[in-house]
C-alpha cells in the first residue's frame, strides 16, 4: 500500500512538473512572438506566420495554393531568399526553426510590397552578415549601406537581378524587403509611439498552429486603395471599416486555405455597424440558397433577435451622424400615414438579410420576414403600388433607417415581395432581373462550383462577406487599376484560379469566432509550387 502510495505521488509530481514545464514554454512562445511583430510598423494590412523549417514547405510543395495568392514573381523572390540566404551555411543554424512574419504594406504610388521580418536564434553574432558578404559564388553580393539611420545591407539577388535590402533590431531581429523605402520606415518605426496593431493568437491555438494570418481591418482600406481606382468601390465595405484586429490560424486542405480564430473589436466600438452583430447567437445561414447564379460578391448577415438587434441599431443611430435625419424621417412617416413604422417592420422580420452585387453590377436587398401577405399590407402604406407586383417606397433612406449601414445604397428603392422574402433594388430593371432568377430558380446554390466551395464553409454566422472570383471580373475590369487588373487576368497561376473566398463572423463571448475560406475552382491544375 506504501509502495502504491508513494507511485502515485511520484507521478503526480511528474504531471505537475510537465504541466509547468509546457505551459511556461507556450508563454515563451507567445512573449517571443509579440516581441518580434511589435518591431513590424503598424500600417501593415495582414501578417502571415509560419515556422522556417523543412516541414512546413514540404507541405506545400506540391500544389500551386501560395503561388496563385502572392503571384509567381513573389513566390521566386520569397524561394529565392529562402535558399540563398536562409540556407546559407553560416545562418542556416540561426534561422531554421524561427517563425518567420510576412507583412503586407501600401506603398507609394500603386505598390503593395511585403517585409520579412524573423529573430535569429541564441548566438548570432551581427558579423555573421559581415562574413556573408565575404563568401564567394554564393549568388548575392552584399554591401553596407544605411538605412532609416540603421546599419544595413544591400543584397544583390544574381538570379533575380533584384536588391533586398536588410537590417537587424535590437534582439537581433531581422527586417528585409525589395522594398528600400519599407526597410527604412521599418527601420526608422518604434512601437513605443505608436498604438496596439495586432492581437496574439492564443497560447494553444498557437501550440497546434501550421501557420497564423494576423489581420487589421482599418489597414484594409489603404491596401484597396492601391489596387482599386473606383475610391467608391463598396466591395466588403462595412468589413473594411470595422476597428478590429484578427488573429487566425491555419487548416489546410490541398485545394483550400482555410484559416480560423478570434475578431477583437477595439476602441469599445461595439455599437460600430457590424458591432452591432455580436450581442447575437449565430443562426444557420439559408438566405445564400436563393442568391442569383450571377452573383459577384454579398454581405450577409442574421440575427437570432431581430427585437433586440434594432433596439441595438436604434441606440447606434441615435449616437451617429445618421440621427438627425432618423428622427426627421420617422416622425414624417408617423405624421402621413399614423404608422411606428419601425415598430411594425420589426414585428415582420425574421432571422436574415442581405446584399448582393452580380456581375452586371445589379444592386440587390433580400430580407427574409415572418409573413409576406403582412409585410406586403405594412408597405402599401409607405409605397406607390404599381399593377405588376412591383412598388417604390415613398421615403428616402428607408432601408438604412430599417437595416443599418450596409443598406444605405438603397435610398428609396423599388420592392416586390416574393413569398416570404423583401426584395429591394434601385432600378425596375434590376428587381425584374432577381425576379426572373427567383421564378426559375436560376440560383447559385443550384451550380456545382458553388456547392463544392460550400462545403467548406460554417453553417453557422452572423456575418458573411463571399466573393466568386469569375463573377466578380466584370465589375474588377473597370474598377481596378490596369496593372493590377492585368495581373489578375493574365497570371497563371492566379486569383482568377480560385472559385471563391468567404469571411465569416460568428458571436462568440463579446468577439468574433472568425473563418477565412478561399478554394480552388474545379478545373484549376495543382502544379508543383518551389516554396
Amino acid at each position: 500500500m506504501k509502495r502504491l502510495i508513494v507511485t502515485t505521488i511520484i507521478l503526480l509530481i511528474v504531471t505537475v512538473m510537465v504541466t509547468i514545464v509546457y505551459f511556461k514554454n507556450l508563454n515563451s512562445t507567445t512573449q517571443h512572438t509579440s516581441q518580434v511583430m511589435r518591431t513590424i510598423p503598424d500600417d501593415a494590412a495582414v501578417i502571415f506566420e509560419f515556422n522556417n523549417e523543412k516541414g512546413f514547405y514540404d507541405i506545400f510543395s506540391g500544389n500551386t495554393l501560395f503561388t496563385t495568392i502572392a503571384g509567381e514573381e513573389k513566390m521566386a523572390e520569397l524561394t529565392a531568399l529562402r535558399k540563398l540566404l536562409l540556407q546559407n551555411p553560416l545562418l542556416d543554424q540561426y534561422l531554421t526553426g524561427q517563425n518567420l512574419f510576412i507583412s503586407l504594406h501600401a506603398q507609394k504610388g500603386n505598390d503593395i510590397d511585403f517585409l520579412l521580418t524573423t529573430s535569429a536564434a541564441k548566438g548570432f553574432q551581427s558579423d555573421l552578415l559581415d562574413q556573408l558578404a565575404k563568401q564567394q559564388k554564393n549568388g548575392m553580393l552584399i554591401t553596407n549601406i544605411s538605412l532609416g539611420g540603421k546599419e544595413g545591407y544591400t543584397i544583390y539577388l544574381n538570379d533575380l537581378k533584384k536588391r533586398f535590402y536588410l537590417i537587424e533590431k535590437d534582439d537581433h531581429i531581422l527586417s528585409g524587403s525589395f522594398s528600400k523605402d519599407l526597410v527604412e520606415a521599418s527601420a526608422r518605426y518604434d512601437y513605443k509611439k505608436e498604438n496596439q496593431s495586432f492581437v496574439l493568437m492564443s497560447d494553444r491555438q498557437s501550440s497546434n498552429s501550421l501557420a497564423n494570418l494576423y489581420v487589421n481591418y482599418n489597414a484594409l482600406s489603404p491596401l484597396f486603395g492601391q489596387l482599386f481606382s473606383n475610391k467608391n468601390i463598396d466591395l466588403f465595405k462595412n468589413f473594411r471599416q470595422l476597428p478590429a484586429f484578427a488573429a487566425l490560424s491555419l487548416n489546410y486542405k490541398s485545394d483550400a486555405l482555410m484559416f480560423n480564430g478570434s475578431t477583437q473589436i477595439q476602441n469599445k466600438q461595439e455599437d460600430s455597424y457590424l458591432g452591432l452583430f455580436m450581442n447575437q447567437e449565430p443562426v444557420k445561414n439559408q438566405l445564400k440558397d436563393i442568391f442569383p447564379s450571377t452573383t459577384a460578391y454579398s454581405t450577409s448577415f442574421a440575427v437570432s433577435d431581430p427585437i433586440k438587434f434594432e433596439s441595438d441599431l436604434s441606440d447606434s443611430q441615435t449616437k451617429g451622424n445618421f440621427q438627425i435625419e432618423r428622427s426627421s424621417i420617422l416622425t414624417r412617416i408617423k405624421k402621413e400615414t399614423g404608422l411606428a413604422v419601425k415598430t411594425e417592420f420589426t414585428k415582420l422580420v425574421s432571422n436574415e438579410f442581405a446584399v448582393v452585387t452580380t456581375r452586371y453590377r445589379e444592386k440587390i436587398a433580400i430580407i427574409q420576414v415572418k409573413d409576406g401577405s403582412k409585410l406586403q399590407t405594412l408597405m402599401v402604406n409607405i409605397s406607390k403600388v404599381n399593377n405588376d407586383g412591383t412598388a417604390q417606397l415613398n421615403y428616402d433612406k428607408l432601408p438604412q433607417l430599417l437595416l443599418g449601414d450596409a443598406f444605405s445604397i438603397f435610398k428609396r428603392p423599388y420592392y416586390r415581395v416574393m413569398d416570404n422574402y423583401l426584395v429591394l433594388t434601385n432600378s425596375l430593371s434590376e428587381l425584374a432581373s432577381y425576379n426572373d432568377s427567383y421564378i426559375n430558380r436560376k440560383f447559385l446554390s443550384k451550380m456545382e462550383g458553388y456547392n463544392r466551395f460550400n462545403e467548406v464553409l460554417a453553417e453557422r454566422s452572423n456575418v458573411s462577406f463571399f466573393i466568386v472570383f469569375k463573377n466578380a471580373l466584370p465589375l474588377f475590369k473597370f474598377d481596378m487599376k490596369p496593372a493590377f487588373y492585368d495581373a489578375l487576368e493574365n497570371n497563371s497561376p492566379g486569383w482568377k484560379d480560385f472559385y471563391g473566398a468567404s469571411w465569416q463572423f460568428s458571436s462568440s463571448e463579446k468577439s468574433y469566432y472568425t473563418n477565412f475560406c478561399i478554394r480552388l475552382g474545379n478545373d484549376t491544375t495543382a502544379l508543383k509550387s518551389g516554396f
